[in-house]
């Protein structure tokens, strides 16, 4: 395990990278950072050069010291390459190459781990494996041929030793996380070090290719009927913890003079590619959380091909629901709703003010909607709401990340697309027939009737649930008699849960009574 000393190298690894590859200057030159602040960088970072890593010449200053640095610091290039109005057009041109252009390990590396994954019957399963096609940060895809139909198929190869070199990466991220909850204690709100552990998690799924094929056999069975919209099939026979064998398809990227020249509507594309991802994760709770332009192809007729499912995203139906409120509301400018859809929700605490929180949320919706749509910027408006819930105390919530990063993501795509897509237009039709279907009568009728499933499984339980309920009222009635400071609610969860558990039979009984009276 790494230590401190070891990452504190690793930081100072990393600038000297950033000096020696070039990349430090194309970043000060991007951000227009002139005069004496420019000089004293220079002069600081300069005599480190020699530290720094190569890395492969053939790449771009940015995405070559990136490369160098590790598949972590490769993963966060290629959200940023999305982002030409975040971090400019010619950071962008060259982190691009980071989605699937980076340099491949040899051919006979990826049989090695055919034969280390299947035995002697991988070459019973697979014909004529191809050199690479596409080189990512984690995996590589060769071609190949399925021999018991003869059709052509695509092998997914983790890299040599990846997990290895992922989890020093992620090493490094834990101890810079938890060095600003020490030394900085307002970043506590923000809750580093949880966010660390949820992209470690979320990442570390990519390492285990059966964990892939799962989430690529859900998402299609998910969007099979979807329109224009299309998923490949899975091998299983083929696929093991290092390897992943899926249909082979035919497409071109999404190259905006490609798709042009075939003849397709750029802007019908962009607001497709935004409203799938809204389907996807307001409809089924599980959607694509990397749908960067390395993961994405376009067929002859339009219909748009996801790849890579290494990284997916899951909200439960609660958090749907206040999903949708929140971008229902801001598409209507109801900022009144939206801020009670935070307190419901529990994002806000609930000893602020609604009124005042609803007047910070105006000051963000409304230059949305008074802006040209080449304006409109979902990076800038995460970032502006994060300044104003900071003042109302606001914790980060670890299960929304996936879900933000992938909006500003696919906004990023979108207008690679087409400059004028607007994400709030687009999102309009999906999310208000989210709304209408979720969250009208019909759907209160269906959740009364699932409810009442539940407590008619629950009936044998109920009178031990009861006894329970009068041992805990009757613990609570003890302690209130010793004094009145004498009940601590922090100590209540290690207790066996008893606010909970107390607030949950509460709530059941209520239902079950509204339930009774409707019948």
């Amino acid at each position: 395990m790494a230590g401190p000393v070891s990452h504190l190298w690793r930081l100072f690894r990393t600038g000297a990278t950033f000096e020696r590859t070039g990349a430090m200057r194309v970043i000060l030159d991007e951000l227009e950072i002139t005069g004496w602040p420019r000089l004293a960088i220079r002069a600081i970072a300069l005599p480190f050069g020699w530290f720094g890593r190569d890395g492969d010449p053939g790449l771009p200053p940015v995405a070559r010291a990136l490369q160098a640095m590790g598949p972590a610091y490769v993963k966060f290039g290629q959200v940023l390459s999305t982002r030409p109005d975040v971090v400019g057009e010619t950071i962008v041109g060259q982190l691009r190459y980071l989605q699937d252009r980076l340099p491949p390990f040899p051919l006979e590396e990826a049989r090695a781990a055919l034969e280390e994954e299947f035995g002697p019957r991988a070459w019973d399963m697979l014909g004529e494996l191809g050199e690479p096609v596409a080189a990512a940060s984690i995996a590589q895809v060769h071609p190949a041929i399925w021999k018991p139909t003869g059709e052509k198929v695509a092998v997914k190869v983790l890299r040599p030793s990846i997990r290895a070199q992922f989890r020093r990466d992620i090493g490094a991220f834990y101890f810079i996380a938890r060095s600003l909850e020490m030394v900085v204690p307002q970043t506590r709100r923000l809750r580093p070090t949880a966010v660390v552990a949820h992209f470690e998690g979320v990442v570390m799924t990519e390492l285990d290719l059966r964990l892939e094929a799962a989430a690529a056999s859900e998402f299609r069975e998910n969007s099979v009927d979807d329109d224009r919209f299309r998923v490949p099939s899975v091998y299983w026979p083929g696929t093991g913890r290092r390897v992943l064998t899926l249909e082979w398809v035919d497409a071109m990227p999404l190259d905006p003079e490609q798709i042009e020249a075939a003849g397709i509507d750029r802007q019908d594309l962009g607001e497709r590619i935004i409203q799938n991802f809204l389907r996807h994760a307001l409809r089924d709770g599980f959607f694509h959380a990397d749908m960067h332009q390395g993961n994405l192809r376009v067929a002859a007729d339009g219909t748009l091909i996801a790849l890579d499912f290494g990284i997916m995203g899951r909200l439960d139906a609660i958090t749907r629901r206040h999903y949708a409120e929140i971008l229902y509301g801001f598409i209507t400018r109801d900022y009144r709703r939206v801020s009670e859809v935070h307190f419901e929700a529990g994002y806000v605490p609930a000893d602020r003010d609604v009124d005042a929180f609803a007047q910070a949320l105006r000051s963000i919706g409304e230059p949305i909607h008074g802006q040209d749509v080449s304006q409109i910027s979902m990076a800038k408006l995460l970032a502006y709401l994060l300044e104003n819930t900071e003042r109302f105390g606001m914790e980060t919530r670890t299960e929304l990340i996936l879900l933000q990063r992938t909006m500003v993501v696919v906004e990023g795509v979108a207008r690679s697309l087409d400059a004028r897509t607007n994400i709030w237009e687009a999102a309009k039709p999906v999310v208000e027939g989210w709304i209408r279907e979720n969250l009208g009568p019909r759907r209160v009728v269906a959740d009364l009737a699932e409810t009442a499933k539940v407590i008619s499984r629950l009936g044998p339980r109920l009178p031990g649930v009861a006894e329970e309920l009068l041992m805990l009222a009757e613990e609570m009635r003890t302690r209130r008699l010793r004094g009145p400071l004498a009940v601590d609610v922090r100590e209540m969860p290690a207790q066996g849960g008893l606010r909970p558990r107390l607030l949950a039979f509460l709530a059941g009984a209520a239902v079950a009574g509204a339930i009774a009276w409707l019948i």
